[in-house]
């Protein structure tokens, strides 16, 4: 006598669908297509310009870390590019921890006053060698009162050195720029968003975008950088001044004379020759 065959039961259908594991990942910004902007797994910071928060990934400064800006030699335009956010982070308490600023950083008062930025919400912490500021970077954004922090590494960095400190701000909410020259584009960064930044016309800034969370961007950001409470009063008279300025490629930036208007970044503004 043969014996009967048994067939395995069929499992029952689940009524519940669950996602994938990719879609989670999308969903927390961990995780993003190719060819369209990648979001943040964190909070962001609007920063003020708003073309530039179109490019962005979440559409704004990323908050928990490291945003590097490379500048060419003399750019001194950290506060044009950086002016709006911590202006607005300044409202809300806390302060922005300067380390290492070159002595040519101090803004312009009267001109960063025009920014909503209280100079009083900075700290500026002297440093001798680069592993005190990477020191003293870290240490900032474990702090609870520190509303951003700014590092400038004029000298190389070790690449582990620099791993480090994006571990460090990956721990933290506040956001953390590091300013290089142009040359250290040549390096390897483990900074989720690179950009190089140079001032064009008075009251102008020319951005590249070199690496973010999604397709590579080719051209350049032209921002304007004039205050709300004075463009009413100085747009006319710097169409009237300043013809259009070309792109400044970021190897070998144009070259500037002249000087007219105060500003936030010197008590002079370039004109483009």
């Amino acid at each position: 006598m043969q014996a009967p065959s048994l067939q395995p039961a069929e499992p029952a259908s689940l009524s519940v669908s669950l996602p994938s594991g990719v879609e989670m990942l999308a969903e927390r910004g961990c995780l993003w297509r190719g060819d369209a902007l990648g979001g943040t797994a964190g909070r962001v910071l609007p920063t003020g310009h708003e073309m530039l928060d179109r490019e962005l990934p979440g559409g704004g400064w990323p908050c928990g870390a490291l945003t590097e800006v490379l500048l060419p030699p003399g750019a001194g335009c950290e506060w044009r590019l950086l002016g709006p956010a911590l202006g607005r982070l300044a409202e809300k308490g806390g302060a922005s921890v300067l380390i290492g600023a070159p002595k040519g950083t101090a803004p312009h008062m009267p001109g960063l006053a025009l920014t909503d930025l209280d100079p009083a919400a900075l700290v500026w912490v002297a440093v001798d060698t680069p592993a005190q500021a990477l020191w003293a970077a870290e240490q900032a954004l474990h702090c609870r009162q520190t509303a951003a922090v700014l590092l400038w590494l004029p000298q190389p960095a070790r690449p582990q050195a620099l791993r480090r400190l994006q571990a460090h701000a990956q721990q933290a909410d506040a956001p953390l720029f590091m300013f290089r020259p142009q040359e250290a584009q040549q390096q390897s960064s483990p900074a989720p968003l690179r950009l190089w930044a140079a001032p064009a016309q008075p009251w102008s800034l020319q951005v590249r975008l070199l690496k973010r969370r999604g397709p590579t961007h080719e051209g350049v950001l032209e921002l304007s950088t004039l205050p709300p409470r004075m463009s009413g009063v100085l747009a006319s008279r710097l169409r009237g001044m300043v013809a259009p300025a070309s792109v400044v490629p970021p190897v070998e930036p144009q070259e500037h004379s002249n000087a007219v208007l105060a500003g936030p970044d010197h008590a002079v503004e370039p004109v483009a020759g």
